[in-house]
């Protein structure tokens, strides 16, 4: 049975950083792209960040990438998201996915999904 499990979502203040982990049990991350996604209340999921199996190939919203940052550990079956410089329309539930290629995991239409990580960042 596929889970993943993200990890380390919580509250902070503007200007604060977090680092979200999402750890994959029963496939090999290291046969997937990985990626993560957020929801925020009252707004359709969107598209944060892709890294490629390999983890040579990163792609990041263009709102986002230059405050956050994905890589993975294949070696521990997981994917991180780096977050620095939060805001508070950074809050929603992040949600981490794990498909075939990176452009699937942009896609955000199918593979593995995690039950999302809350994150709140206060003014």
């Amino acid at each position: 049975q596929v889970q993943l499990v993200e990890s380390g979502g919580g509250s902070v203040q503007a200007g604060g950083s977090l680092r979200l982990s999402c750890a994959a049990s029963g496939l090999s991350s290291s046969s997937y792209a990985m990626g993560w996604f957020r929801q925020a209340p009252g707004k359709e999921r969107e598209f944060v960040a892709a890294i490629s199996v390999s983890g040579n190939v990163r792609y990041a919203a263009d709102s986002m990438k230059e405050r956050f940052t994905i890589s993975r550990d294949n070696a521990r079956n997981t994917v991180y998201l780096q977050m620095n410089s939060l805001k508070p329309e950074d809050t929603a539930v992040y949600f981490c996915n794990a498909a075939p290629t990176r452009s699937t995991v942009q896609a955000g239409t199918s593979g593995y999904w995690g039950p999302g990580t809350q994150v709140t960042v206060s003014s």
